[in-house]
């Protein structure tokens, strides 16, 4: 079993898309997983999730890197890239395949709106096209086609329906990765944005059909702007400034905040305040703030 293959009992990872720098909403969740997993005494592992790459910006994988770094967010076990993994994804497929769980689909997007339609159904303005099963019973679809899995559960069956694991053009989608890739990487628990809550149980249904064990999972909540809507690079989202240990401390603070860590030590100065200088913060500093962060999480925020 793949967890014997690992010694420690916590397994985390932060798995950020290269769509743009981190920024604050990002920050939050990065920093929340590094708590959860450092009070634990666990594994902290970084993935980057880059199959989508015409999404990808170039070099954000580098910038992002470099922002953890500087906040001293510094993760165990080599840095992994999801477009490197495919083989990984195409042996999960494969498996479902043999096992008659998947089935191939060549509906578009605006026939897959047009069913809907005729059978009265809207999609909600953040809700997901609730797939009608028009090729669940087709036979001997050939490719290009998209492959799907065949969905039993009454819940995911009503919110998305027989989801994709791999797009017409080949690409594996974010369901199938982020479940093979915490399999294999023996992850235990997660902790995300709440923003992926309703991923949360498709993942699970998947795990099952591939015989996977299921990780803990906590979901944080969200950065919202003046329109309280998600901070997101798709809007724009300022990425945090954290060039200096100044700066680093400062976002750092801002995040702890969000998650509501109350500990004042971890406040009692201010990295924008008057009494703060570049002069008296500096990578130490970052280090011992982080050291009482993980302190107060231990003692007041397990929950996983």
């Amino acid at each position: 079993m793949i967890l014997a293959m690992f010694k420690t009992e916590y397994r985390g990872r932060f798995a950020p898309s290269p769509t743009g720098a981190l920024h604050a909403g990002s920050l939050a969740t990065a920093l929340g997983s590094w708590l959860n997993a450092r009070a634990h005494q666990g594994k902290w592992l970084l993935r980057i999730e880059d199959l989508d790459l015409p999404r990808c910006v170039p070099g954000a994988d580098k910038i992002i890197i470099q922002q953890l770094h500087n906040c001293g967010l510094h993760w165990d076990e080599e840095i992994e890239y999801q477009s490197k993994r495919s083989h990984f994804y195409e042996s999960a497929l494969n498996q479902l395949l043999q096992e008659k769980k998947t089935y191939g689909c060549r509906c578009t997007r605006k026939q897959i709106e047009d069913q809907l339609l005729r059978l009265g159904k809207k999609k909600d303005r953040h809700g997901e096209l609730v797939y009608p099963r028009s090729c669940r019973n087709l036979k001997d679809v050939t490719e290009p086609c998209a492959w799907r899995l065949l969905v039993t559960d009454p819940e995911i069956e009503s919110s998305v329906g027989d989801f994709v694991l791999r797009r017409s053009d080949r690409v594996f989608t974010y369901q199938l990765a982020v479940v093979v890739d915490d399999y294999l990487q023996g992850i235990t628990h997660i902790v995300r944005g709440e923003d992926l809550l309703d991923n949360t149980a498709r993942q699970i249904y998947l795990q099952k059909q591939l015989n996977y064990p299921q990780p803990h999972y906590l979901h944080l909540p969200l950065v919202r702007d003046g329109n309280n809507e998600k901070l997101s690079k798709q809007t724009n989202a300022t990425a945090i400034a954290c060039n200096t240990p100044g700066e680093a401390l400062e976002a750092l603070q801002a995040a702890a905040k969000h998650l509501g860590l109350d500990e004042p030590e971890l406040f009692k100065n201010r990295a924008n305040s008057t009494q703060a200088s570049e002069s008296t913060i500096n990578e130490s500093t970052i280090t011992q703030w982080l050291e009482t962060a993980v302190e107060h999480y231990r003692k007041t925020r397990l929950s996983i």
